[in-house]
């Protein structure tokens, strides 16, 4: 009769431990085994970053005679036809020197934000398999499509320094920086609006539609195919609001870069060529907007967190 509460209490451990023979105290606790440490966990697991990114740029040329070669054409082909039919035949090339320059610079800022954005709405849609399949971070996806992006980047920028060392420009420390900002810039909002869109786009494929048309507008938000100059011109005391755009910042600190380096040395032209024809403080309002950006990038993740958990069953 003595041995019953032992034997009881033995029964009672072994099926609170679930047959273990520990009680439930010492149990660990149950772990969602779905990450959830968002941006920081991505780059914690930086290996299937890479293996995400190399997929997707195998997957984009798979099949394809020119390969990468590619994505020199593409942004060769836009900047040909900016520069014929705005260049030629409004003749805007007349008031802007070095047009060439000035429109290929701003269009290699344009060209990653909206890539990042268009592709990064898509991303989560497009990989639902490895979505139902594995448990990964969320944002891995959108992260991915920026990577790849960036990637795409680098043959834009030797295109542009040869075009611009063919017209005489040096190199400067300045211009560095400008040219590190405003890709960060366009680099962490895109990353930040394409993580919302994807998260949105996940219950309604409208959005990625939505976003196909609000990219349209980009190129006409920033000094790209007209001057800074021609903004306070026309819009007089209300241009300093065009500013509060990030990406025509962006836009400013690439052509800081490399255009206004290969105007300075012209004859007729004036030493202080950035000075005039830039707005004031133009480094100050690219840290100011890397701070911006950053905080957005902050907001979004924020918001894509409370859309995280729903995805999986509504994808």
């Amino acid at each position: 009769m003595a041995s019953r509460p032992s034997t009881q209490a033995a029964g009672d451990d072994r099926e609170d431990g679930v047959g273990t023979g520990r009680s439930a105290a010492t149990l660990p606790p149950l772990v969602n085994p779905a990450p959830s440490a968002g941006l920081l966990e991505v780059f914690r697991r930086r290996y299937l970053l890479k293996l995400l990114v190399r997929r997707e740029i195998s997957a984009r040329y798979s099949g394809s005679f020119l390969g990468l070669l590619w994505s020199y054409l593409n942004p060769l082909s836009q900047f040909f036809i900016y520069f014929a039919i705005i260049g030629k035949i409004f003749a805007l090339h007349r008031s802007v020197p070095n047009f060439a320059i000035h429109i290929f610079a701003a269009l290699v800022v344009v060209h990653f934000f909206t890539e990042t954005f268009n592709a990064g709405t898509r991303s989560i849609v497009r990989n639902k398999a490895v979505v139902r399949k594995m448990a990964v971070p969320l944002e891995m996806f959108p992260v991915a499509s920026m990577a790849v992006s960036l990637y795409h980047v680098g043959p834009q920028l030797v295109i542009l320094t040869i075009a611009s060392l063919a017209y005489g420009w040096t190199p400067d420390p300045v211009g560095i920086l400008a040219m590190v900002l405003a890709l960060m810039i366009s680099m962490l909002l895109g990353t930040a609006l394409a993580l919302v869109f994807s998260a949105f786009n996940v219950f309604f494929r409208d959005f990625s539609s939505m976003v196909n048309i609000l990219t349209n507008f980009v190129r006409f938000g920033v000094p790209m195919i007209y001057s800074y100059t021609m903004v306070g011109e026309r819009f007089g005391s209300f241009a300093p609001y065009y500013l509060l755009n990030p990406i025509a910042d962006a836009v400013l600190l690439m052509q800081r870069a490399f255009w206004t380096g290969t105007v300075e040395g012209d004859p007729g032209q004036p030493a202080d060529f950035a000075a005039q024809n830039l707005p004031d403080h133009l480094i100050l309002r690219g840290f100011v907007m890397v701070g911006v950006c950053v905080v957005l990038l902050g907001l979004a993740q924020l918001a894509f967190r409370a859309f995280e958990r729903k995805i999986p069953e509504r994808i």
